[in-house]
């Protein structure tokens, strides 16, 4: 068996990288972009960082943000011909996991019109061209979406999110500057860093999991653990770790797979709304106990990198438990909360259901039926 490792064909790291965007587009022949923003990003002018420097450079574009947080399929069938529109070459993806999200999707359907309902995209869909081109510049530290394989669009109808898992829709240039990540809210910092942690975390103790992506893992859940709070706190040291961090995890992730935490989270971001980080946050303790008896010495090297004192004395139950309480403790820092309340009963089967059939929950290292994401759904109320 072989083990494949995808990542960008170029990607910048720093202040000011955003410079890089007008050198990389007038390489490439770039005639004109099709830039995705969601309208916040444009109201606060964060967008404006990067237009401004392809106004300086006198290259082509159009906005398009029609953008929702949990982007639908509706925003990809817009995007799609927004794109035909303005006769673009090339997408410039700004913002957080909604904007390349959407953007991924645009580009893929450009390449490839059979897969135009966007539904069919769902799982590993069989697409035969490269989507068109696209420079990355993430917004938040968290998704990685400017360097996976991955996207997830919501199905407004059937009330759920879908995951499409794709070599063809990798970026093939990520900007990842932390001057573009400055003027995040507190809670959206935390809820981003949360979940380039839970990416970390699941890819680390996935199936899937081998030496190179396990290097990756511990390096990210090393770099987030002493970066976030300082994130949230808005300072600069802070800033730059959680943009490399999330950089990082996604560097392993996309390659190997997550876990139930991330399949759990997607179907409440589906039914409530809730924001994705958010999700994965509240559901990655109660996992990582629900996945503990699998992760052989796991635990140990996760409570080491999260700053744990004297993990090597500990026993296993003992390391296990604090590589969740560090967990937790973190979650709790940044100001997660713990219980949500729009959870109903009756909303167990759905939720239980979906969750099990979302793309990201084969790769758990431990397999869990419906009855046993019920339970775990059941200790968020």
């Amino acid at each position: 068996m072989s083990n494949r490792i995808m990542l960008n064909e170029t990607s910048y790291h720093g202040s000011g990288a955003i410079q890089e965007i007008a050198n990389e587009a007038k390489t490439r022949a770039f005639k004109k972009a099709l830039v995705c923003s969601d309208p916040d990003l444009i109201q606060f002018k964060v967008t404006e960082k990067v237009t401004n420097v392809l106004d300086e450079a006198r290259l082509e574009y159009e906005i398009f943000s029609d953008i929702k947080p949990n982007p639908t399929i509706e925003n990809v069938q817009n995007g799609v011909k927004a794109f035909k529109e303005a006769k673009a070459d090339y997408i410039i993806a700004i913002g957080g996991g909604s904007s390349m999200d959407t953007s991924k999707a645009i580009g893929i359907i450009i390449a490839n019109p059979e897969f135009e309902d966007v539904r069919s995209l769902e799982g590993t869909a069989a697409t035969t061209k490269p989507c068109v081109p696209i420079i990355a510049v993430p917004t938040t530290a968290g998704t990685a979406a400017e360097v996976t394989i991955n996207y997830v669009i919501t199905d407004v109808e059937r009330k759920r999110k879908f995951v499409c898992v794709d070599p063809h829709d990798m970026p093939v240039v990520a900007v990842v500057d932390p001057d573009m990540m400055s003027t995040m809210p507190k809670g959206l910092t935390a809820s981003t860093g949360m979940d380039a942690l839970t990416h970390a975390i699941e890819g680390y103790t996935t199936k899937a999991a081998w030496e190179m992506t396990d290097m990756f893992h511990l390096k990210a859940i090393e770099i987030i653990s002493r970066s976030l709070r300082s994130a949230v706190a808005n300072e600069k040291e802070g800033r730059e770790g959680m943009a490399l961090g999330q950089y990082i995890a996604g560097m392993g992730f996309s390659n190997v797979g997550l876990g139930i935490a991330h399949s759990m989270a997607h179907t409440l971001g589906a039914v409530y709304d809730t924001p994705h980080g958010v999700a994965c946050a509240m559901m990655l303790p109660i996992v990582m106990e629900y996945n503990a008896d699998c992760t052989q010495e796991k635990y140990r090297e996760i409570a080491r990198a999260m700053g744990v004192k004297n993990v090597d004395s500990m026993t296993q139950d003992e390391y296990r438990k604090a590589a969740v309480d560090a967990v937790r403790q973190l979650s709790q820092d940044v100001g997660i909360p713990q219980k949500l309340e729009a959870l109903k009963e009756e909303d167990l089967d759905f939720l239980a259901q979906s969750a099990f059939d979302d793309a990201c929950a084969p790769g758990n290292p431990k397999d869990a039926s419906i009855e046993d994401l019920k339970a775990l759904f059941r200790k968020l109320m």
